[in-house]
């Protein structure tokens, strides 16, 4: 058997015995052990960390909700589940789970009022102008490409990042909040507590793990299951390099300690499936301040590749993932300010063909480029991409600039969006579509609602609900007590 697998029959003495064990405290992993235990489960939390947190606790905060909350109502906004079904249908990859976006959508709302009901606290205020948390602590912004081509034309637009109600980061809250919770639930927490191996009888069954605390390690039978919820595995290079590459290139990695694939390898072991191992998702917040949302994105080849004023998470893809990480925003006297996250400019200009020299691009390509831009945007016109009007405006008042959006010089920040294959119920599967019996798992160790498109919110959301699903399943199943006896 595999070191990450071993067999029950081995086991002389079980340390510890659960109904429900579950393996990281990031939000899934809180969301599991809160529901497991609301439903009269035995749970055992155990977090490799000195607390919880996770990923979760460094994020913005962001949760991605919508079908009409409370929230959304109270700001003004209409918005259905079915049309952000569609919305999210369109926007997060090639191929995304069906099943698993109706869920979501359908119980949006209700996820919403569970969140209210554990103390998160939202204020009922609106925020426009960022993508991502807020600068204040108001409750609603746009998260995603809800209002830009072709996602408009798809969806009625409605802004769907729920914050909790704190400034600038709303991450720290939200897991101070849930951890706070959990400690107060009837769950028993390890911290400093790291699982190394599943036991796995001959069947199939996963009936409980090895968990190392301080260097002993401890035996816990699970009864019901073992719910994964350890993070992605974005800090993992050498699972980088045989899944996605171009993200090593990435200036930040959105991750905690945790986030190196050691829960995936764990179900990999049990003989799990993994999906979408290649998907990534790539921000680029160049556009921040929204007024240079006006700029032009150009490539190694002076030409436009994407609509500017989409979500800075579909601009970060393009750049890297289409482009090499060759780019640049293209800006005149009137349009340039300041950007939030981005200080080098690459060249500056009387003309055009000046930019085009300085950057080394091929004569003429960017004088085309913008020769043809200016022409429509005169019109209020963008028939090449599709940006929306409120962004348009021809670029013709020198000096020119161009901001270096290149790998080098810009924030590209990268995390990991596949892994263990799923079904609807959160119960692992292996590469059949077979449930393996009694592994469970949530969050980015899993392929979850994003399969290669990303709006902010939609990890920690996708984490919540998967993992209260992942608790119900498992507290459905009868306990065997002949498996893996004391």
């Amino acid at each position: 058997m595999s070191s990450l697998r071993l067999d029950p029959r081995d086991v002389s003495e079980w340390h510890e015995e659960v109904d429900i064990l579950v393996v990281g405290l990031g939000v899934a992993g809180a969301a599991a052990a809160l529901e497991a235990t609301s439903l009269g489960a035995e749970t055992l939390v155990v977090e490799r960390g000195g607390g919880g947190g996770g990923t979760s606790a460094m994020s913005g905060g962001v949760i991605y909700m919508g079908g009409g909350t409370p929230l959304q109502r109270s700001c003004g906004f209409e918005d259905s589940a079915d049309e952000m079904f569609e919305y999210l249908m369109a926007s997060c990859g090639d191929n995304p789970d069906e099943a698993k976006v109706r869920l979501y959508c359908d119980g949006s709302v209700e996820q919403y009022d569970w969140l209210v009901g554990h103390g998160v606290p939202f204020k009922q205020t609106y925020y426009h102008g960022t993508s991502g948390e807020p600068p204040t602590d108001d409750g609603l912004v746009w998260s995603g490409a809800e209002q830009v081509h072709p996602f408009c034309e798809i969806a009625k637009p409605a802004p769907r990042g729920h914050v909790p109600q704190v400034e600038h980061q709303g991450g720290p809250l939200l897991m101070k909040v849930l951890c706070a919770e959990v400690e107060a639930c009837p769950a028993e927490t390890w911290m400093n507590a790291r699982c190394t191996a599943l036991y796995q009888e001959a069947d199939g069954h996963v009936v409980g793990a090895v968990i190392e605390v301080f260097g002993e390690a401890r035996n816990v039978r699970a009864r019901k299951g073992v719910v994964v919820t350890t993070g992605g595995f974005v800090l993992n290079d050498e699972m980088l390099e045989h899944h996605a590459p171009l993200a090593k290139r990435c200036a930040m990695r959105v991750a905690a300690d945790g986030d190196d694939g050691s829960g995936i390898n764990l179900g990999v072991a049990a003989g799990a499936a993994t999906m979408n191992m290649s998907a990534v998702s790539i921000s680029m917040p160049i556009t921040q301040p929204w007024g240079l949302k006006r700029g032009v994105l150009v490539n190694a080849q002076g030409q436009r590749f994407v609509n500017e004023d989409t979500y800075y998470g579909r601009l970060g893809g393009a750049a890297l993932l289409h482009n090499d990480g060759r780019a640049w925003l293209i800006v005149d006297d009137e349009v340039f300010e300041k950007p939030t996250y981005m200080e080098e400019i690459a060249a500056v200009g009387e003309s055009f063909a000046e930019l085009e020299a300085e950057l080394g691009l091929a004569p003429g390509a960017l004088d085309a480029t913008m020769s043809l831009y200016n022409r429509h945007a005169e019109k209020g016109e963008d028939p090449v991409f599709h940006k929306g009007r409120d962004y348009l405006e021809p670029l013709t008042t020198p000096p020119f600039g161009a901001f270096d959006c290149t790998t080098e010089h810009a924030l590209y920040a990268a995390f990991t969006l596949g892994g263990l294959r799923t079904d609807t119920e959160s119960r692992v599967l292996d590469p059949t579509g077979a449930p393996i019996p009694g592994l469970f798992a949530a969050g980015r160790a899993t392929s979850g609602l994003s399969v290669g498109g990303y709006s902010s919110g939609l990890s920690l959301g996708d984490g919540i609900f998967f993992g209260r699903r992942a608790a119900r399943t498992a507290n459905a199943r009868q306990a065997d007590p002949t498996r893996a006896p004391r």
